[in-house]
């Protein structure tokens, strides 16, 4: 028998194969850390080729200042407060309006999920919203709200509602019948089918939710803090934008990215723990 049918075969009967032995043996002797060391490989061979066109010239520093420049700019504005404030006032921007759209999305997620009647209701509603980009709702935003927290809020919190709200629905409606029935068999009520089949099954969807809501709020927040901010990381950006201070905009696009990262990893271990029983979750990652 070829190799190829035998692969087939131990695929199709549920066997592991020649070839997802050898990924998963690879995998073992790396280890945790050893992923994730790799998952920085790129990310610094970038930073170390960047710091030498920087150096030797080839990189204007008006246009791409070197790392080393772009550290010694966020040491002076953390030793002056400025960048530390900043930081502060878009972290609590960002964290009010990524609680206040969680739960507004999870509630319409959890209505229309469990009722098709909510779906005829709102669904279209909620479809056509999302579909409207934060630049065009702007200028409306700010007739309503002005140009203070509030907008800045608001705009983080609609940006976070839909990420939750689609995956929430999604999570629900693709929890197994058959694992209901079974449910109602055993004489699980209601409110036990939700906490003891439904909302385990949709967990995984609702958290995938998460992780792209944490990427939206940010987005919605720099769009946000780039009208009529005093303070935050976008303002820092769009005032250096004015002075032309290329190494504090390439300061505040690194601290985007390091939130993002910094983000994923708390949902990523909140995966790990509430998923813990899952057999794709409870692995390290």
């Amino acid at each position: 028998m070829s190799q190829i049918n035998r692969t087939v075969i131990a695929t199709d009967s549920g066997l592991p194969s020649q070839s997802s032995d050898r990924s998963l043996a690879s995998t073992s002797r790396l280890g945790a850390r050893g992923l994730q060391l790799l998952s920085w490989l790129a990310p610094v061979l970038l930073v170390i080729i960047w710091e030498s066109l920087a150096q030797v010239g080839w990189v204007s520093p008006q246009v791409l200042p070197a790392p080393s420049k772009v550290i010694r700019t966020a040491f002076k504005l953390a030793t002056t407060g400025t960048l530390l404030n900043d930081l502060g006032v878009s972290l609590l921007r960002a964290a009010a309006g990524f609680a206040i759209g969680t739960a507004v999305g999870a509630g319409l997620g959890i209505l229309v999920g469990f009722s098709r009647i909510a779906e005829a209701a709102i669904d279209r509603s909620v479809q056509m919203i999302r579909a409207i980009p934060f630049l065009a709702a702007l200028p409306l935003v700010i007739v309503w709200l002005g140009v203070g927290e509030a907008e800045k809020i608001f705009l983080v919190a609609l940006g976070v509602t839909f990420p939750i709200y689609i995956n929430t629905v999604l999570g629900i409606r693709q929890v197994d019948p058959k694992l209901l029935e079974l449910g109602r068999v055993q004489g699980l009520g209601s409110l036990q089918l939700i906490r003891r089949i439904i909302l385990p099954g949709a967990l995984p969807s609702i958290l995938t939710g998460v992780r792209y809501a944490l990427a939206t709020a940010w987005l919605a927040l720099v769009v946000a803090e780039t009208i009529g901010a005093q303070s935050g990381i976008g303002f820092l950006a769009m005032d250096a934008r004015e002075f032309l201070r290329t190494d504090v905009i390439i300061l505040t696009i690194v601290i985007y990215a390091l939130i993002g990262i910094a983000a994923d990893g708390i949902a990523r271990l909140l995966e790990r723990r509430l998923l813990a029983w899952h057999p794709n979750y409870g692995a390290a990652r």
